[in-house]
This record gives C-alpha cells, structure tokens and sequence, in this order.
C-alpha cells in the first residue's frame, strides 16, 4: 500500500472515529445509560420475570434509542444556548461538527426505532409511555428551562417514567409495582437536579436558564427544598417491602440510602457552598444505582 493510499485509509478511519464518538456526544451516552439502567431494573423487577437476556438487550437498546432521540432534539434545539457554556460548548452541534437537520434526522430515525421495538417485542402500553416520556423531554421541558424554574418539575416525570416504562413492558399493566418505582425515581430528581443547578449556577445563568425554585439563585430556599424532598424518599422507599416488590434487606438499605441523602442535604442547608452542593450530587448518583440494585438483588435472593 503506498503512502497516499494509507494516508487516505487513516483520515476516513480518524473521520469515521469523531463521527461516532460525535453521535456518543449527541445521545449523551453516560446519561442514557442511566436512564436505561432504571428501566431494566425495573423490568426485572415486575412480578413473574426473569432474566432473559435477549429481552434484556432489546429493552436496553430501545431506551437507548428513544433517550438519545429525547437528547438529539435537545441537543438541536438548545445549539446556541449550549455554545454559551463552558460545559457543553464541546457538544457536536454548539462546536458546529453537526448540523440541527442532521441531528433532527438521527432523532426522528432513533425514536421511531426504539418506539417500534418496545411495541414488537414488549407491549403497546409501554410503547406509548416512552413515546410520551421523548415528546415532554424534547418539547416541553427543553424550551420551559428558559421560562420558568417549574421545569424542573416538569423534566422529572420523563426522568422517572423510564421505572413504569420498564415495569409496565414487563406486566403489561399500570400497577402501584410501577407508580411506586415511578415516585422513588420523580421524588429523587429534585436533590439531584437542584445541586447539579447549584454547582454550575454561573454556566447556566449565562445562558438564560432558570433551574433553581428562588429566582435570587442559590439560597436558603433552594437548600430547604432539597432538604424536603429528601426527607419524602424516606416513606416512598418503604412502599416496595410494603407491596411485596422486594424484601426486607433492601427496606433497609433504602432506609439508610435516604437517610444519608437527607444529612447531605441539611449539610447543604447549613454550609451553602459549592462543595456541600457537590457532594449532594455525587451521592444522588450512588444513591440511584445502591437503590435499584439492592431491590433487584433481594427480589431475586426471594425467588
């Protein structure tokens, strides 16, 4: 092979490298991930299922592709705005790597996919949720963030519908099973989001959003909301040993995991800094994976 030829070789294998990592970008794979994380578990998590893992793989995949769809029209919609921050400035579309028809075209393909999928292989009802769950996330909370801060509210039902999406693809039916892994995931959006807010509060003041529940920005206020939706993931995480969904060792794990989100957020309360704020996100993120898996774990140590 001569040396235009190789070099030739190397430049389509170095493109075809930043289109896919841009399309990573796109989706915001880490955060889908998540997202998707919670709808399987909660599929197993439906009475009478058990692991299978072709259907595991296909629940994954369709989430993955009506979340990134959400995250696309996101992305697209938001190009300016995310140009202006420092954290997202790199994102394929703001960095102008893609164009907005480009990302509105992966968007349209990937929601219809994963939209088919849930329909084919799962059930309608399920197909319908995540339907819904991508139209509210696109189209109602993504412009809402620079009207008002009830967006946040907003952006937390498309945040916990992928547990009732998960459970109703597993029974077929909108049971407490699903409203009650629904609440533990909508309560525990409100710590987790308002500190991710608190900490990049310049970035997203900046650009024109308003995310905190005081328009004055990181107050008392905010820090006292934290601390009240912590203390409500408290009784909402004993509703699963309560209804049977799982046992009594993830009861109190759960007891204990909410504890420990309630200290972080008084902690919030008390110290009003980034670093307190910090460590109120970062728990929110262990919190979430600790809580799913350890319901998992003691529903299958009952089977």
């Amino acid at each position: 092979m001569n040396k235009e030829a190789h070099g030739f070789t190397g430049s389509a294998s170095f493109a075809l490298a930043s289109k896919v990592k841009d399309y990573f970008q796109l989706i915001k794979f880490t955060l889908s991930f998540m997202v998707v994380f919670s709808c399987v578990v909660c599929y197993l998590l439906a009475p009478n299922i058990k692991f299978d893992l072709l259907s595991v793989l296909l629940l994954f995949t369709a989430g993955m592709l009506i979340t990134g769809s959400a995250n696309a029209i996101n992305q697209a919609v938001e190009k300016d705005t995310d140009a202006m921050m420092k954290r997202t400035a790199g994102r394929p579309v703001a960095a102008g790597r893609m164009t907005q028809n480009e990302a509105f075209a992966f968007a349209i393909v990937t929601g219809i996919a994963g939209v088919m999928i849930m329909w084919y292989w799962f059930n309608f009802a399920s197909a319908m949720i995540g339907l819904f769950s991508l139209f509210l996330y696109a189209f109602i909370y993504t412009p809402l963030k620079k009207i008002n801060s009830v967006s946040v509210l907003v952006g937390a039902f498309p945040g916990a519908l992928p547990c009732l999406i998960g459970w109703v693809a597993g029974t077929n039916e909108f049971s407490a099973g699903g409203w009650i892994l629904f609440g533990i995931q909508f309560l525990w959006q409100f710590p987790h989001f308002w500190a991710i807010a608190w900490v990049a509060h310049k970035d997203y003041s900046a650009a024109g959003f308003k995310l905190l529940p005081s328009d004055k920005g990181p107050t008392k206020f905010t820090a006292a909301q934290t601390v009240i939706y912590s203390m409500l993931m408290i009784p909402v995480g004993m509703l699963p040993y309560y209804f049977k969904i799982s046992g009594v060792t993830s009861m109190w794990i759960l007891l204990a995991c909410n504890l420990w989100m309630v200290y972080v957020s008084v902690m919030l309360f008390i110290k009003m800094d980034v670093a307190a704020a910090r460590k109120v996100m970062f728990s929110s993120y262990f919190y979430l994976m600790i809580v799913l898996l350890s319901l998992l774990f003691d529903k299958m140590q009952q089977v």
